[in-house]
């Protein structure tokens, strides 16, 4: 039972993505909304399971083109600890607004409460994929704004 015990802590401590969860990949079937709550959930939560879990999963979600763009993951986490979009990690409290839906592209406006309890809107653009590959026909993050300050919360 000790050695059970003992086994399963050493798991915990050298394998802590494998053992607490896996990141949830992009497929065809997850609605462009629901691209957005992953990602807005996982940042709300980012040190959970492990360290900027939220972070490496909305890294998941970013699109082809978003991720020639902002490099790789390491790159994207420096980013996101940058104070403009800093503020998305660890948040209170998020809300999501659909502005428009076509058959390829996602456009919508995110009021987010900071952890300090400053409220923040963004524009968040989703597309589908359409070339060939693993992500085909996957909705993805192409863009996020900087942070528009729109007030602080009571």
């Amino acid at each position: 039972m000790i050695m059970r015990i003992i086994s399963t802590i050493i798991l915990i401590i050298l394998f802590p993505t494998s053992i607490f969860a896996e990141l949830q990949k992009p497929t065809p079937d997850i609605k462009p909304e629901d691209v957005v709550k992953i990602q807005l959930s996982s940042l709300m939560n980012n040190n959970q399971p492990y360290v900027n879990a939220g972070i490496e999963q909305t890294w998941e979600f970013a699109h082809p083109s978003n991720r020639a763009f902002t490099g790789p993951i390491q790159r994207f986490t420096q980013m996101m600890y940058a104070p403009s979009y800093a503020v998305m990690l660890d948040h209170k409290k998020h809300d999501i607004l659909e502005v428009k839906l076509d058959n390829n592209a996602a456009y919508f406006f995110i009021e987010l409460t900071s952890a300090e309890g400053m409220m923040f809107g963004f524009k968040w653009t989703l597309e589908k994929v359409i070339e060939e590959g693993v992500f085909k026909d996957c909705w993805m993050t192409t863009a996020v704004s900087t942070p528009m300050p729109l007030s602080t919360s009571s």
